[in-house]
């Protein structure tokens, strides 16, 4: 088995994206996870310029890579969140609007179903994205959630995403909820509870990232195995601890790269996740699909590090043993 192997291109928005097409394939990666922000994929564009996608994907072309996944997830973290100001820097300035909450979460309903629609036009198959929720500031806050908060929040996401996952059935995408801290799944039995909640449909899986599991306590590879037929994605991101009787999961208040931190997001290979076990599960699980970079790390150059992270994932990527 061999995957191919992608870079997320919503940590190079910066970059125009025929600029960063050029850095992928010097480096060797054969597509991208390509974000729905800045000049890389406009939602809006793609539905109503007839050749917005046909474009995106000659230019890509030309440097030997495909869109195998849109990652949406600034817009989809408006759909179930609490609306607060801070929430107006990761959304565009028509899904902002006058920041009404129940305005914002209309808006970013609406773009969602147009993302599916886009992504339909560009010939992918997974929609990879946030959720946000409405639980969220319970689950580690004060008050926590009760019983029946956790019911009422589980079928707001259920509410307020049946649409999208209707469109997702109707035109044969299917969306990846990544599981990570913020969002209505963040560990594995929240995982358990959300596909509950939708009642197990099809068109609704997980994009798997080791690196939000590692630092709960979760072991990555029992999710594997959990959600074996659930996996639509998966990320390659790692993570290094450094917990030393002062430093904290929760990271008090300091930014990526503060010494202060109690873990830090590191380029695949210089952290602590063991990568072999979880290749071996997805193996096992029998997932066929992309292995994508998101590439972070606050002490390491970021275009060597993704070129090193690029041969790093080729060189971990081993076949499952045949008979």
């Amino acid at each position: 088995m061999s995957r191919s192997v992608l870079l997320f291109s919503g940590q190079w928005a910066q970059y125009p994206l025929e600029e960063l097409a050029q850095k992928l394939g010097d480096w060797g990666y054969q597509g991208l996870e390509l974000c729905c922000w800045s000049d890389h994929f406009e939602v809006q564009r793609a539905l109503s310029e007839d050749d917005y996608c046909q474009q995106k994907l000659d230019l890509l072309a030309r440097h030997d890579l495909q869109v195998l996944v849109l990652g949406s997830y600034r817009v989809g973290q408006a759909v179930c969140d609490r609306i607060e100001p801070r929430h107006k820097k990761i959304l565009p300035d028509y899904v902002w609007g006058d920041g009404d909450p129940a305005g914002v979460q209309e808006r970013a309903t609406a773009e969602m179903l147009a993302t599916v629609q886009a992504a339909q036009k560009l010939g992918v198959g997974v929609v990879s994205g946030f959720t946000g929720s409405a639980l969220w500031p319970g689950v580690i806050g004060y008050p926590a959630n009760s019983p029946a908060e956790v019911q009422d929040g589980l079928r707001d996401f259920a509410d307020r995403f049946g649409p999208i996952l209707d469109a997702c059935r109707d035109a044969g995408i299917r969306f990846a909820l990544e599981v990570h801290p913020g969002q209505i799944a963040f560990d594995l039995y929240s995982a358990e509870m959300v596909l509950e909640a939708v009642e197990g449909r099809e068109e609704f899986g997980f994009t798997f990232d080791p690196s939000h599991l590692h630092w709960q306590g979760v072991d990555p590879v029992e999710f594997l195995r959990r959600f074996a037929d659930r996996i639509f994605h998966v990320h390659i991101k790692d993570l290094a601890m450094t917990l030393n009787g002062r430093t904290s999961v929760l990271n008090a208040y300091q930014p990526y790269g503060d010494v202060r931190r109690g873990w830090e997001y590191r380029s695949p290979g210089h952290g602590g996740i063991d990568w072999e076990s979880i290749i071996r599960a997805l193996n096992a699980i029998r997932y066929e699909g992309p292995l994508c970079v998101e590439w972070s790390d606050a002490g390491m150059d970021r275009d060597a590090g993704a070129e090193e992270a690029c041969k790093f994932v080729k060189r971990l990527d081993f076949p499952q043993a045949q008979g």
